[in-house]
């Protein structure tokens, strides 16, 4: 099933940088600045209007909800449910891409997973969006996993949701995050990932694990620098704003900045949209890897769905040799990393449906 993937070793460190948490190039050199961000540790619930980046359908009930993780992290959510639906559900828990909020693609993916019958769930990860945590724009693989099963926990406790019939939904990064947790929470009973990223690999290893052991050294003590900084000045240095565009970037940079930063994606509370990492986040994504478990997922099944065209096809591929059965790899011709964000021509939710009626079933 493998094709040649488009060559992304010397783009390895703009795509790092474009999630600002670490780029690795040359000496391994963290690009720094400091911006301000919002600050507050509760959730900012916005009032209960629609604010997300995709139509609002009249097939599903939609609330505003929250709930905590196991770190006391108020998350923030969009709880969609099928209309005059009766009895106990399957569910849904969604999330990403990595550095999105759930007014975009996860709020879609979630929407029309609950126009075909199911409760879903789309939230932000801690220290994000409209959920809690301090400071702000953090991202951890232990936190954003556990982010997860907070979901998980939420759902099962809803009146109109069967809590033997609950699966995860991740996008993009998010989705490793998916993979991850679903390794060790049983609760979960299917788990399908779409363009799926290995934040803990392409972080440690750059694209195509293109970074040499001299390279991770060097990042490591340039990040030992910044903590001291960070705790100099009591509190953290994040890169410019995600996804803006000098000219000469990679065409998967560029499809990046067409879905964060233009009107098709665009949305202020998102990091990718709107602002940037914290630098020294990269540290946990560097000692962590999310796969290391994923044969556990068995014998609950796993889908893994990919565009052929996408520069990020290999994680998917990696990911899909290293999990037991049941398993599948979808391959979805002539699509790029981020048509699969948005593209509801594109995206396979007949598949998805498909899968999860199958592996949760009534």
């Amino acid at each position: 099933m493998s094709e040649t993937l488009p060559d992304t070793s010397k783009a390895a460190a703009f795509g790092l940088d474009r999630r600002r948490l670490v780029t690795l190039a040359g000496a391994g050199a963290v690009a720094i600045a400091a911006p301000t961000f919002p600050t507050s540790a509760k959730a900012q619930i916005m009032p209960n209007t629609w604010d997300k980046t995709f139509p609002r359908s009249d097939k599903v009930d939609h609330r505003k909800v929250t709930f905590t993780n196991r770190f006391g992290i108020t998350l923030a959510g969009d709880l969609y449910a099928p209309k005059r639906a009766s009895g106990r559900l399957a569910a849904l828990a969604v999330s990403g891409p990595f550095g999105a909020v759930k007014e975009q693609s996860s709020g879609l993916h979630a929407q029309t997973m609950a126009e075909r019958g199911f409760v879903a769930l789309a939230f932000d990860p801690s220290f994000t969006g409209e959920s809690g945590g301090q400071p702000r724009n953090i991202a951890s693989p232990d936190i954003n996993t556990e982010d997860f099963s907070a979901a998980v926990d939420f759902l099962g406790l809803l009146p109109n949701v069967d809590r033997e019939r609950i699966g995860m939904l991740g996008i993009c990064g998010w989705g490793g995050m998916a993979l991850g947790a679903a390794a060790v929470d049983k609760r979960v009973k299917a788990v399908a990932v779409s363009t799926m990223y290995d934040m803990t690999r392409v972080i440690s290893k750059g694209y195509n694990d293109s970074v040499t052991a001299q390279q991770r050294t060097a990042t490591l003590e340039q990040l030992g620098r910044q903590r001291w900084t960070d705790a100099e000045k009591g509190s953290p240095a994040y890169g410019p704003v995600m996804n803006e565009l000098k000219g000469g970037e990679a065409k998967f940079l560029v499809d990046y900045h067409d879905y964060y930063r233009t009107p098709r994606g665009f949305h202020p509370r998102a990091v990718n949209s709107n602002a940037s990492w914290a630098i020294t986040s990269a540290l946990s994504f560097m000692k962590a890897p999310l796969l290391a478990n994923i044969a556990e997922i068995a014998p609950r099944p796993v889908l893994l769905i990919h565009g052929a065209e996408a520069h990020s096809r290999y994680f998917s591929e990696t990911a899909y040799a290293a999990a037991a059965e049941p398993k599948e790899l979808v391959i979805i011709p002539g699509a790029s990393h981020t048509d699969l964000y948005d593209r509801v021509d594109v995206i396979p939710f007949d598949k998805l449906t498909d899968f999860f009626r199958r592996g949760l079933p009534a």
